[in-house]
């Protein structure tokens, strides 16, 4: 740095930096106090103790450039001196940086920083994403050992706190106490009761905990044991009473991410039906106050925190609108249309667009097909599929678009093509083993699942699964019930069937397959029967709760207090 006309010397472990006071009282308040209230006005020499000499040459470069190089590897340690340096620019980079770093390992950590130096909004999605990934977290992060017993009851209460399986909270108080078990141990009683045990299998209970040592040799986790052991019995009499529902030993985590089913055709007629599903407490949710018109065949998609619902039908005309729905607000706001009317159309999302393929506009089937680019609020045709398709169904996997079966307006096909948008290009696939139109089709486990749907004769319960390194079809096994023109998810790693016609009426009922145990198991039904709906799963909402079932004295936690 050139010395002309410097006003100042900044010395830091006997290294010497020559500055314009004005540039640095323009970056940071405490050089300003420094300069002005801290010193006299003839001082030129200042001494800054407790910070390195490598730290303050990036906080000057940044006084005079407006940059800092931020690294994973300086990212705290130069946080720590920007906060007490009160250098806004280099605070708000590090903290984007940190947000970026966020992971199961570092998260404890992050969160802790912010605690120390009371940054509420990073603190909070340091403690969101712990909750969110405690699975993770209590397996592999060393901080999480580190954690006390206070803060670990608090996590462990936590109604967000996401888990598949109340199991996995069990066995991390158990990593935790293990980490110094004759310190921890007298903790046992305090922490299993933060714990859902009526949640748990009987097995487990027997197996696991009652036996654990420590909770045999604690009157207060006997007891704990013993309400549980009433409640699960309750549960088992009387499955959805709010009573037990409300209950903190039985009481279900709130989920990470909700099903939504919008719309379809219900009762002969359109419907504008709009259901959130809770894993989590296997219940479906009215959504209420949804100021939408009936639409049926159409197609929905989560991008960037909202809902869009695509062209369909209303009994009277096929629609080539687009509307928005506002998770936070739950109001729809109407977005650019179509190029084309599109009922029956198949629509996913894949790197930040919205897809809209094929369909029927009230006089042929389409090859067509056109994306949304919610930034510009713009929709583009892309290239045209091979066949006409409508009542087909898509995806995406690696990159690329999946369509497969539908009806060209004179049979069901059985053929699938795949759309690469980097050469704007459509190429047929291997054709599945039948014929399929009314399908559901969905990635799942790295392959592309074709189920269900109407073969020209009759409603199919059968499914089948793409390889896309192989170029083949295979067989999986079959759902419980047959069904066509139904929604279709995945959903905490399980697919989701949702509704559906199948030949003779609308069903409200829903099933889901696990690919683990290769079964498909019955899921709550929906409170509205109806097909030619459309799913989507939605997540990363701070108002999870209101699609959600209701809880009894939901356990927000001091995190979001703070960050309000």
């Amino acid at each position: 740095m050139e010395k002309q006309l410097c006003d100042a010397v900044i010395r830091v472990d006997g290294v010497e930096f020559h500055v314009h006071k004005l540039i640095l009282c323009n970056c940071s308040p405490y050089f300003r106090a420094l300069f002005t209230h801290w010193s006299t006005p003839d001082s030129r020499v200042f001494d800054i103790p407790n910070v390195s000499s490598d730290m303050m040459k990036l906080i000057i470069e940044f006084a005079y450039t407006g940059f800092v190089p931020v690294t994973q590897e300086n990212t705290q340690e130069l946080f720590i001196v920007a906060d007490r340096f009160n250098v806004t620019g280099i605070i708000k980079a590090c903290n984007n940086l940190m947000e970026e770093q966020l992971t199961p390992q570092t998260c404890i950590g992050i969160w802790w920083l912010m605690e120390t130096y009371y940054y509420p909004e990073l603190k909070h999605k340091a403690f969101c994403f712990m909750l969110n990934h405690f699975e993770e977290v209590a397996v592999t992060s060393e901080e999480f050992l580190l954690l006390s017993e206070q803060t670990l009851a608090e996590i462990i209460e936590n109604d967000q706190l996401s888990v598949k399986k109340e199991e996995t909270v069990f066995e991390a108080i158990l990593r935790w106490i293990a980490y110094v078990p004759e310190e921890r141990r007298k903790y046992i009683s305090l922490l299993l009761s933060k714990v859902r045990l009526a949640l748990m299998s009987p097995e487990y209970i027997m197996e696991s905990v009652k036996d654990n040592e420590m909770v045999k040799a604690s009157e207060e986790c006997q007891q704990i044991l013993l309400e549980t052991m009433e409640v699960m019995l309750e549960v088992r009499t009387t499955r959805f009473s709010d009573s037990v529902f409300y209950n903190p030993l039985a009481r279900p985590r709130l989920p990470s991410a909700i099903l939504l089913a919008i719309g379809g055709w219900s009762g002969g007629n359109p419907t504008n039906g709009f259901e959130a599903y809770d894993v989590r407490a296997d219940r479906w949710v009215k959504v209420t106050e949804i100021e939408w018109a009936p639409r049926a065949y159409h197609g929905t998609a989560f991008l960037n925190g909202s809902v869009y619902c695509i062209g369909g039908f209303d009994a009277i005309e096929q629609f080539s609108t687009a509307h928005r729905f506002d998770l936070g607000t739950h109001t729809w706001q109407e977005v650019a249309p179509m190029h084309s009317c599109r009922c029956y159309v198949s629509v996913t999302v894949m790197d930040g667009y919205i897809y809209a393929i094929g369909g029927y506009d009230g006089q042929d089937r389409l090859e067509t097909a056109e994306r949304y680019e919610p930034r510009t609020n713009q929709w583009t045709y892309i290239a045209s599929m091979h066949d006409q398709r409508s009542d087909a169904s898509c995806t995406a996997l690696r990159g690329k678009v999946y369509i497969c079966g539908g009806f060209n307006g004179n049979e069901c096909l059985s053929s699938a093509e795949c759309y690469n948008p980097e050469t704007d290009q459509w190429t047929l696939i291997a054709s599945m083993g039948t014929r399929r139109s009314g399908i559901g089709l969905i990635a799942y486990v790295d392959h592309v699942f074709a189920v269900g749907g109407f073969n020209g004769t009759s409603r199919l319960h059968t499914a089948e699964a793409y390889n896309p390194d192989t170029n083949t079809w295979h067989n999986v096994p079959a759902m419980t019930k047959p069904r066509s023109n139904f929604g279709i998810a995945v959903l905490d790693d399980r697919l989701f069937v949702v509704g559906g016609f199948n030949g003779l009426t609308t069903i409200l009922d829903v099933e889901c397959f696990d690919i683990e145990t290769g079964e498909w198991s019955d899921v709550h039904d929906m409170e509205i029967s109806r097909s030619a709906l459309s799913c989507c799963v939605v997540y990363g909402l701070n108002n999870i709760a209101e699609y959600a079932a209701a809880r009894y004295s939901l356990q927000l936690s001091n995190e979001e207090d703070e960050a309000e």
